[in-house]
């Protein structure tokens, strides 16, 4: 173990699977304690066993709708508790229950995926900055974002538009925080193999479009996201801030 976190205490949103699961992993394996949270306790039980990997008092789970903001702040009033502070905040959780044209989307679906990859980021990013100042103490923000919010996501768009948004509060915030020793960061997937993207990654027409325009020829896997999340949140990255870091096989340049 190279222990690149050790003495580090995270939250990771939308941990019960994918990206937010290999990225606490990665946390827990590099001497990190995390708080995860999900909709579903059954999940985020399952995840909490395969995270800590038989480790003890290194994962620390509760539910949590995070497109409900009255549920944000007693979340991570219980992960401060549990955790005995916090360095690391990982804004992962997201939806995207809209394929098909923008302009096809009803309020109720717009609202939705608004609440859960937007507002949620926003909420705890000032629940966890509270603490911080309170605290006089820096940190590391690192927002899940998608090259959809780089630009045009056909089929996608109200989620590319979130993510936009995500990536537009990623670098305000860095430049708001930066003189309290904050740093906050982005990470832009393309294609990764999760639940999220399986309408994409599970229909062969589809996934042909995305690798054939690929430098790499292939979608990605969420451990393949973890070891940038690792970059971000250790001291490795002291001098980055307001940055998003493309793990697209090369989408974005091919």
């Amino acid at each position: 173990m190279s222990a690149r976190l050790a003495g580090k205490k995270a939250i990771v949103t939308g941990a019960s699977r994918g990206i937010g699961e290999a990225i606490a992993a990665a946390f827990v394996k590099e001497g990190a304690r995390v708080a995860i949270c999900a909709r579903k306790e059954e999940g985020l039980a399952e995840a909490a066993g395969r995270i800590a990997a038989g480790q003890k008092d290194a994962v620390f789970y509760r539910p949590c709708h995070v497109g409900r903001m009255e549920e944000i702040n007693p979340f991570v009033e219980w992960a401060l508790e549990k955790l005995g502070g916090l360095d690391i905040l990982v804004n992962n959780a997201a939806t995207n229950p809209h394929f098909g044209p923008a302009l096809e989307a009803d309020w109720p679906v717009f609202d939705k995926t608004f609440e859960v990859n937007l507002k949620s980021a926003f909420e705890f990013c000032r629940r966890v900055v509270e603490f911080w100042k309170k605290n006089s103490r820096g940190g590391s923000i690192v927002n899940i974002a998608s090259i959809a919010g780089l630009r045009a996501a056909p089929m996608q768009g109200i989620y590319g538009m979130t993510k936009a948004a995500l990536i537009s509060l990623t670098q305000t915030l860095a430049v708001e925080l930066g003189p309290l020793g904050i740093r906050v960061n982005a990470i832009a997937p393309g294609v990764v193999e999760t639940r999220l993207s399986a309408v994409l990654v599970h229909t062969p027409e589809i996934l042909k479009v995305f690798t054939d325009h690929t430098a790499l020829k292939r979608h990605g896997r969420p451990e393949e996201i973890a070891p940038l999340a690792v970059f971000l949140a250790s001291e490795e990255s002291s001098l980055v801030t307001g940055q998003t870091f493309c793990a697209d096989a090369g989408f974005t340049v091919a």
